[in-house]
C-alpha cells in the first residue's frame, strides 16, 4: 500500500484526509502537535467568553474512527528528509510515497519576538484560553483598586492588527464592555472601557470594498471603539505598548498583526518567496519534489495576478485539490492545474453588525450577520458542534450575556 504522510490537521490537512481516507489502497497517517481541529476563525469568541474551547475542536481521531487505513499521531515534526522520503517527529519517523504539508501558519512580531509575553497572539486554543483570562481579570483587578489611574489601566484594551481577527476581537469585547458586563460590577461601570485598535496601513480590512470598511468603522464606533489607522507600534512593555511618540498604559494588550510560515518550511530546500512561503507549481506540488505538496498559509500560489491569501477556504479548496491529484495520479489519469473559486469573504463586528462581500454582492447589517453565523455553523465539524455553538449564540443573542465567563488562573 503507498503510503500519505499529512503534516497538520487544519482546514487543508483535514479536507485532504477526508478525501484520501476513501480510498483503501492508501495508506494514511495525519501528524498534529494537537490532537483536535480547531475552527480558527471562531478563536476569537472563546477568547472574547462567547463560546467555550470544546465548541469550536473536535478530536482528529473521532473523524477518521471508522477509516481503518488513517492513523493519527500526536508528535511534533522536527525535520523532513525529502530525498530519503522520511518525516522526522520527537519520536518517530515515518516513510512516505506522498507526502503533503499542512502544517500552517504562526504569530509574525516582525523581529520584536519579545513582545510575546505582553501581547499574546490568538493562533490555538491555549492562546484564546489566556486572552480570555486577561481580559476578564482586567475588570476584577480594577474593581478593587481604590487608585483611578490604575483602573483606567485595567480598563484599556488594546488590539494590534486590523484585519478580521482584530476587528472581531475589538468589537467582541466592545459589547463586553457595553452589554454584557454592565451590572456585574459595583466599583467600575464596564462601559467607561477603552477600547483601542491599531493599524499600521492607512485602512482597517484592506480586502474589502471601501464602503463596507467605512460601515464596519461606524459599527465599531457604536461599541466604544476607537480605530487608529496609519499607526505603527514602536514598542511593547507589560503595562504599556507606543505608538510613534504616544504611550498608552494598558494591561492587556492582544496580538492581531499578521501571520508568517511555519518554521517547519525551513526544513524544505525548495525556493521560496520574501516571507519564507513555498513556491509551487500549478498542482501545488514543490518542483524540487513532485511527491512532496504543500496547501493554505505556507503556500505561495499567483492566480489572476496576485497571491492568494491565508484564508481557510482557500486552504480546504487547496487540500481537496492535492488529495485528487494524487488519487488520480494513482489511477494512472491526467490531472488539472489548481484553480481557487473565490467564494467571497465576510466579516463580523457584533451583534447584528456584519459585513459581506461576495463576488459583486455587497451587504452589510444583519443580513450580513446572519450569512456569517450560517457560514461558520456549516464549516464546523460535527453536528454536536453545531447545535452548541447554534444554542449558544442564540442564548447570547435573547439574553444579552455571554455563557463562558470562567478565569482558568494557571
Amino acid at each position: 500500500m503507498k503510503k500519505v504522510v499529512i503534516i497538520g490537521a487544519g482546514f487543508g490537512g483535514l479536507n485532504a484526509a477526508k478525501i484520501l481516507a476513501g480510498n483503501k489502497n492508501l495508506n494514511i497517517t495525519i501528524l498534529d502537535k494537537e490532537n483536535h481541529h480547531l475552527f480558527k476563525p471562531l478563536l476569537y469568541q472563546v477568547a472574547s467568553a462567547g463560546l467555550n474551547e470544546s465548541d469550536i475542536a473536535y478530536p482528529i481521531r473521532s473523524i477518521f474512527a471508522k477509516n481503518k487505513n488513517v492513523k493519527v499521531f500526536k508528535e511534533n515534526v522536527v525535520d523532513i528528509d525529502s530525498d530519503s522520503k522520511n518525516v522526522i517527529t520527537d519520536s518517530k519517523i515515518h516513510k512516505y510515497d506522498y507526502l503533503i504539508i499542512a502544517c500552517g501558519a504562526v504569530e509574525n512580531y516582525f523581529e520584536n519576538n519579545n513582545w510575546i509575553s505582553f501581547a499574546p497572539p490568538l493562533q490555538k486554543l491555549s492562546h484564546a484560553q489566556h486572552l480570555r483570562n486577561k481580559i476578564l481579570n482586567a475588570f476584577e483587578m480594577a474593581e478593587k483598586s481604590e487608585d483611578e489611574e490604575e483602573k483606567k489601566k485595567h480598563l484599556t484594551f488594546v488590539i494590534v492588527g486590523g484585519g478580521p481577527t482584530g476587528v472581531e476581537l475589538a468589537g467582541a469585547i466592545g459589547e463586553i464592555t457595553r452589554i454584557t458586563l454592565t451590572k456585574d460590577f459595583r466599583n467600575i461601570d464596564p462601559s467607561l472601557s477603552r477600547i483601542i485598535l491599531i493599524e499600521a496601513n492607512n485602512t482597517i480590512l484592506r480586502s474589502f470594498d471601501k464602503k463596507l470598511i467605512k460601515k464596519a468603522l461606524r459599527d465599531l464606533e457604536s461599541l466604544g471603539v476607537q480605530v487608529w489607522n496609519s499607526s505603527k507600534v514602536t514598542d511593547i512593555r507589560k503595562d504599556s505598548i507606543s505608538i510613534a511618540s504616544e504611550t498608552l498604559k494598558t494591561s492587556t494588550i492582544m496580538w492581531a498583526a499578521g501571520t508568517k510560515a511555519n518554521s517547519l518550511v525551513e526544513k524544505i530546500y525548495c525556493d521560496k518567496d520574501q516571507m519564507g512561503k513555498i513556491l509551487v507549481e500549478k498542482d501545488l506540488s514543490i518542483k524540487q519534489f513532485p511527491d512532496v505538496y504543500a496547501v493554505g498559509d505556507i503556500v505561495h500560489f499567483e492566480q489572476n495576478g496576485r497571491v492568494l491569501p491565508g484564508l481557510a477556504p482557500v486552504a480546504m479548496q487547496q487540500g481537496k485539490h492535492v488529495a485528487k491529484t494524487i488519487l488520480k495520479r494513482e489511477a494512472g489519469k491526467p490531472y488539472k492545474p489548481f484553480k481557487y473559486r473565490d467564494k467571497g469573504q465576510l466579516a463580523t463586528i457584533g451583534r447584528s453588525k456584519a459585513i459581506a462581500e461576495i463576488k459583486r454582492f455587497k451587504v452589510s447589517g444583519t443580513f450580513a450577520w446572519i450569512t456569517w453565523l450560517f457560514v461558520h455553523v456549516l464549516y464546523l465539524t460535527g453536528f454536536k458542534n453545531r447545535m452548541l455553538v447554534m444554542l449558544q449564540w442564540a442564548w447570547s443573542y435573547f439574553t444579552f450575556k455571554k455563557g463562558a465567563r470562567i478565569i482558568i488562573d494557571k
